[in-house]
């Protein structure tokens, strides 16, 4: 049985239900001519979500990126440190001394997950510096995401690559050229590590990154061109500022600079934040029908679990789908080709 038969068949109820129906909202809005933004919070790059996520972006079923400066790095240090990963099944376990254990190690820990920073962080680190230091002698000035790409289009790293570069997301994404939005990226490894260069003066500026203001004027072009030509969904993994910021651009255009867009016409969040008076980010999806963002109109679903084990469902549900009805499409353009030459 396919994932999408077990899911048709079985999930019929509670969240299961709003799995598949938030599945089939994706391949309708998909169907329909519309576009996808994706947004990552959590941990999703280390929980290798690249697996699933890349074939979306090969297959232009995800259209841009909004994610946190971890989730941009992370896919990065598992595409050239995979195999020196640590597994920690019994992490609920450790004491702070164990904790301590590791990070003596250079183990760094991400749930079950110890990321070692020799072969991961520093690794990335060196050569990232030379296109630092290539952007400052050129007068030249990039986003952390445009970085990312020329790191993975020079080769740089090739030669350390640990897995196969069809389950990296951002090396399907640097193939798209897909825009990529991370808000708060100094609040990442990389993000500290740029801010150390400028302290040991390697670098002489920080003008040579582009900055959140500018991130949100992109923004507000890509939507407004994107917008006049399909309608855009919302695919939010986690809650914080990697969802907040995008989906804010739609009151900036409409109640800020006085013009006029189409709001986001689907939204899905996978979530396990427990929803709560204050907790913005498990915020109902209703909410934000009072902020200007979604219609009552709007398609909206939010699935209470865990996004590691949902979102590759929801993927493969659409993949699956959509390769039906592209498959069926074929064949009925075929078969009516045959009937004409006959």
């Amino acid at each position: 049985m396919s994932i999408k038969a077990f899911i048709d068949h079985n999930y019929r109820h509670f969240n299961a239900a709003v799995v598949k129906d938030a599945a089939q909202g994706y391949v309708k809005h998909l169907e329909q001519g519309g576009k996808m933004m994706l947004t990552m919070a959590g941990a999703m790059s280390t929980a290798e979500l690249g697996i699933s996520l890349a074939e979306m972006i090969r297959q232009d079923k995800v259209h841009a990126i909004s994610c946190t400066g971890a989730n941009l790095e992370e896919d990065i240090f598992n595409l050239v440190a995979h195999d020196e990963y640590v597994r920690i099944p019994h992490y609920r376990e450790l004491t702070a001394e164990q904790e301590q254990e590791l990070l003596n190690k250079g183990l760094n820990r991400v749930t079950d997950t110890c990321i070692p920073e020799h072969s991961a962080f520093r690794r990335v680190e060196k050569p990232l510096l030379e296109l630092y230091k290539k952007a400052e002698k050129e007068g030249a000035r990039y986003f952390p995401y445009e970085y990312m790409y020329q790191l993975i289009r020079t080769g740089a790293l090739k030669d350390h690559y640990q897995i196969d570069p069809k389950d990296s997301w951002l090396v399907a994404a640097a193939e798209k050229d897909l825009p990529i939005w991370t808000p708060g990226w100094e609040d990442s490894t990389m993000g500290n590590i740029f801010v150390s260069h400028i302290w040991k003066k390697e670098i002489g500026t920080f003008n040579i990154m582009k900055s959140g203001l500018e991130a949100m004027h992109k923004l507000v072009d890509w939507y407004l061109k994107t917008s006049s030509e399909s309608a855009i969904g919302f695919f939010q993994i986690g809650g914080g500022i990697a969802g907040d910021f995008i989906i804010c651009v739609v009151p900036l255009i409409e109640q800020d600079i006085k013009g006029s867009c189409r709001c986001w016409e689907y939204f899905c969040q996978i979530s396990d934040s427990t929803t709560s008076f204050g907790s913005y980010s498990g915020a109902v999806p209703n909410e934000k029908i009072t902020w200007g963002k979604i219609l009552p109109s709007t398609p909206r679903y939010m699935i209470e679990s865990d996004a590691s084990i949902v979102a590759p469902l929801i993927f493969s549900y659409v993949l699956e789908s959509c390769d039906k009805h592209y498959k069926a499409t074929k064949e009925l353009v075929s078969s009516s080709v045959r009937k004409n030459q006959a």
